[in-house]
């Protein structure tokens, strides 16, 4: 059997040589359902059950056949593709789509915006982009408050009012024009900080440039801390810690009050935070649900705060967890959603973030445009897939359920023949992950050296690929995870065939038979 790594010399030749080192290295000529197909190098095609999904973006299949006809017919009519300052775009009509939906998932009356990009990490950028805004207009209004307070303050100075001693000696003045220009002079210093985000400890948001300081792999995020507003990182079972980072930050704007014919100072707080980010399932930390716990102890730093709780929905939602939204399970209330990956059918690329309209500023879609962020092509298919999951009253979702809870008692049989092995199964729907037991202390000197390198998860994975036709991958911040996130038409012979390839590669380490994996 012949596995062909195409030309690695025009590719990341890094991640090919790492590929390559453990037979994942394959090039992939065709796509259906929940299979691949490589060549076999004598002209012929190798079928593997893809249970990687395009990460979380298949919940209806390689190349769905619905929306593939739908996708044809759109280029067929030649639909318009671009047709920006309109004053309409299919994107509308995905957003409308997008709040019936919200709005019965989230049980609020409330509207939701919609702004659109290319792709999960840019959604999440936007959002970043849009929680900035609204501090910035925050911090604005607050400074144009102490102006005013300043100008009233100069109107009792002329008529017979003085600064406090204690306000005087508070900012080493003599004077209050002297008083109000260090008012001014500190103000300014504290409102050219940079704006902290919060989000949880394990979470990942992407890798572009100010998504990846959310991104809580120290690997992904430390060599390009210097690019962008950095984030405080908050434990998922400890989220009243955020408390302490919030007073650790805690920084104050000075104002001025008259009182009983005295200006005095006083302190306004500054808003330091702009959003604080989260997963519904924390997928690259190893596929773990958010606890109801979690997610009201969210809300509640976010209201004391008072910031917008974005919900990374990108791998978890479009009823990959047997609803809409992964969010309901543990009663997350938030005031973004971002969604991206399978909103494109899987022939799309797509992302958009939704903003509560308590939330929203209206100013931010004239500094905020993208040629391809809400496309005529894009957008239907967009729509096509919306229309797909909501049929027959969510069936899709239904499935989900149903088809993760049968993968899931398969996947816990094998868990419990091998409790040395296999540490649990997690997740919800069909977004799981199986952790296998840590190896860097296993007997096998191979076993520790890839477990030192955090590659187990490869020898496993290019075992299972060749001697069991099944493509899996551990997730990036959990390495001893295998992800299990097939589509919702994957069938009781498939899910079968990976919990009996499961016990089988579980029986390989038990053995600590490192050589198996190895060839």
């Amino acid at each position: 059997m012949s596995l062909s790594p195409g030309a690695p010399e025009f590719a990341d030749s890094h991640l090919i040589e790492l590929l390559d080192g453990f037979g994942l290295a394959v090039k992939y000529v065709r796509a259906e359902g929940d299979t691949l197909y490589h060549d076999d190098g004598a002209g012929g095609e190798i079928g593997v059950l893809d249970l990687a999904s395009g990460f979380g973006s298949l919940i209806l299949g390689h190349h769905n056949p619905e929306i593939v006809a739908h996708a044809k017919q759109l280029l067929d009519e030649q639909v318009p593709v671009h047709a920006q300052f309109s004053g309409y775009s299919f994107g509308i009509d995905v957003a409308a789509a997008l709040n019936r939906i919200l709005r019965r998932e989230l049980g609020t009356e409330e509207k939701f915006y919609g702004l659109f990009g290319n792709s999960g990490a840019e959604a999440v950028e936007i959002a970043i982009k849009h929680a900035e805004m609204d501090r910035g207009m925050k911090v604005a209004e607050l400074l144009d408050g102490i102006e005013a307070n300043l100008a009233t303050a100069a109107e009792a100075v002329a008529g017979g009012a003085a600064p406090s001693a204690a306000a005087l000696a508070a900012l080493g003045v003599d004077t209050f024009d002297a008083l109000a220009e260090e008012v001014r002079r500190r103000n300014a210093v504290t409102a050219a900080r940079q704006p902290l985000f919060l989000a949880l400890e394990g979470g990942f948001h992407g890798k572009l440039v100010s998504s990846i300081q959310l991104t809580y792999n120290a690997d992904f995020r430390t060599p390009f801390k210097a690019l962008a507003a950095q984030a405080r990182f908050v434990p998922a079972d400890r989220v009243d810690l955020a408390a302490k980072i919030v007073e650790e930050e805690r920084v104050a704007l000075l104002d001025v009050e008259v009182r009983a014919g005295a200006v005095e100072l006083v302190e306004r707080d500054f808003p330091v935070f702009a959003a604080f980010f989260a997963e519904p399932i924390m997928g690259e930390a190893g596929i773990k649900p958010l606890t109801a716990d979690t997610a009201r102890k969210l809300r509640e730093v976010c209201d004391a705060v008072g910031v917008p709780l974005v919900a990374d929905e990108i791998q978890s939602g479009m009823g990959r967890s047997g609803s809409f939204l992964a969010s309901v399970h543990s009663g997350l209330r938030p005031d973004y959603v971002v969604l991206a990956k399978s909103l494109g059918g899987g022939i799309v690329k797509t992302g958009v973030v939704l903003v509560r309209e308590s939330r929203y500023r209206k100013e931010f879609e004239l500094l905020h445009t993208s040629t391809f962020g809400k496309d005529g092509f894009s957008s239907r298919v967009a729509l096509k897939v919306l229309e797909m999951l909501e049929a027959d009253d969510g069936a899709a979702y239904r499935r989900a359920a149903e088809r993760g809870a049968r993968a899931r008692s398969a996947i816990e049989a094998v868990v419990a023949e091998f409790p040395d092995v296999l540490l649990e199964v997690r997740g919800q729907g069909l977004m799981l992950g199986v952790q296998f037991h840590d190896q860097s202390g296993s007997a096998d000197e191979l076993f520790r050296e890839w477990s030192e390198h955090h590659v187990f998860a490869f020898a496993l994975a290019g075992y299972l690929l060749h001697e069991k036709r099944i493509r899996i991958f551990s997730t990036a911040s959990n390495p001893n995870t295998l992800r299990f996130e097939p589509s919702i038409f994957i069938t009781d012979e498939q899910i079968d065939a990976f919990a009996a390839a499961l016990r089988d590669v579980a029986q390989v380490v038990r053995d600590q038979d490192s050589a198996k994996l190895a060839r």
